[in-house]
């Protein structure tokens, strides 16, 4: 088990699988094959019934570090696809940003439990990129092809309450009872029989993480090119600066 991702257990039945690398918990291939890695084993392991995802520091997921790395290099959207695949459902406790990325991430999961203090934004339009991490699939399943059009194209940051209005995530707590939140929807999940939610599960998610895996093949397709533009480099350095982007369409 990599050393920036921990199994611990919550409940009967519910474990914890927590990634680390805070504040804003950054990915890259690596750390999303660790907690791939993770559901892999705790679905070996077969005590384990539902997972809550969560991380470690002061923002959820804040994606790839554009600054850092190109993240069409690697093998990150094989590892994604990996957390699509697994068999035990998972509740994401997302605390502050989930943006970009880190919103793919959180929406891998079966749940969201956010806070009014959660972000949740598809900001790659805002960065000068197409999205990835298999967005195109996930995003209007869960609030709808003509919403998800719009976070899309403006990459607008909704709080948590906006968040909860339009279903991107599933149940809106105070701060302090996130995580006691997500362990209560996983034992709730957990106290049904293992088989019949398994098998429901397979059912109601049918062929997604194929879907995923042609989806992100096709979302780095797209990307590769953009991120040599320079809209691209126009939008990480806003960014990093927090001011508006400058666009100029080259």
């Amino acid at each position: 088990m990599s050393e920036e991702v921990s199994i611990r257990p919550a409940a009967k039945h519910v474990m914890i699988v927590e990634f680390s690398r805070p504040p804003h918990n950054h990915f890259d291939g690596a750390l999303i094959g660790a907690i791939a890695d993770a559901y892999e084993q705790l679905e070996r392991g077969g005590s384990c019934r539902a997972i809550v995802l969560c991380s470690e520091g002061k923002n959820f997921c804040a994606g790839a570090n554009f600054a850092a790395t190109n993240p069409a290099e690697g093998d990150l959207y094989e590892q994604a696809a990996r957390l699509f695949a697994g068999g035990l459902p998972v509740v994401a406790a997302v605390q502050g940003a989930a943006v970009g990325g880190g919103l793919g991430v959180a929406l891998s999961a079966d749940f969201r439990v956010a806070s009014p203090d959660s972000r949740f934004s598809a900001n790659f339009a805002r960065l000068g990129i197409h999205h990835g991490f298999g967005i195109t699939v996930t995003l209007p399943l869960v609030v709808g092809a003509q919403r998800a059009l719009e976070l899309l194209y403006t990459g607008v940051r909704l709080g948590g309450e906006d968040a909860h209005r339009i279903g991107l995530c599933d149940r809106l707590v105070s701060s302090d009872r996130l995580r006691a939140e997500a362990v209560a929807l996983a034992e709730a999940i957990a106290a049904s029989s293992p088989l019949a939610v398994r098998s429901i599960r397979q059912t109601m998610r049918g062929d997604l993480a194929d879907r995923i895996r042609e989806a992100t093949a096709h979302e780095a397709a797209e990307q590769a090119p953009l991120f040599a533009t320079s809209d691209f480099r126009e939008g990480v350095s806003a960014a990093a600066e927090r001011r508006p982007p400058r666009f100029t369409g080259s």
